[in-house]
């Protein structure tokens, strides 16, 4: 069963209809909508600020949510994929974001929708992503518009997350 976790009389709210791994931890001030996961070894720490979650949004294996004390919240939209082993803090991240594996995105960072941040890529502080658009590389730059393979890959990635979750869930097993 996850580590769901109340830090300073804050306790994670998280919609039943989520799914969180056994491993997951989820601590503080942190609210979910709906149809999200959040994967093996995730930690979302809400513990010295806010983090808000749309729908359909999925946070994979080892990927850290966190903020920056009384500076910077995290708010993330619906049908976003944080990839395996990604870090968000302290930054906005608008719907149908593709955030890749590995990827560092900074306090005050905005990525605006439609937007795909390469793995590995390191988002510094205060950058605005444009919508539509691709940004990689440390510090990472845009370097081209996403195409619709690509906006088909982010629609594909936030629609099969759910489906995933639901493997796992006992009551979806044939037996």
């Amino acid at each position: 069963m996850a580590l769901i976790m109340e830090v300073n009389g804050i306790y994670p709210e998280i919609s039943e209809t989520c799914w969180l791994a056994p491993n997951a931890t989820v601590v503080g001030d942190v609210r979910m909508g709906n149809k999200c996961t959040v994967w093996f070894n995730a930690v979302l720490r809400g513990d010295v600020h806010e983090i808000r979650i749309g729908d359909e949004t999925n946070i994979q294996d080892g990927a850290i949510i966190h903020c920056t004390y009384q500076k910077a919240a995290t708010y993330i939209g619906n049908r976003v994929s944080i990839a395996h082993q990604a870090v968000v803090h302290g930054c906005t991240i608008h719907d149908d974001v593709l955030i890749g594996m590995g990827a560092i995105v900074m306090d005050g960072a905005v990525i605006h929708s439609g937007s795909v941040i390469a793995a590995g890529a390191v988002v510094l502080a205060n950058t605005v992503v444009e919508p539509g658009s691709i940004y990689a590389g440390m510090p990472a730059k845009r370097v081209k518009d996403i195409g619709e393979e690509m906006k088909a890959v982010i629609q594909r990635t936030a629609k099969n997350y759910p489906i995933y979750a639901g493997w796992y869930k006992n009551e979806d097993k044939d037996l």
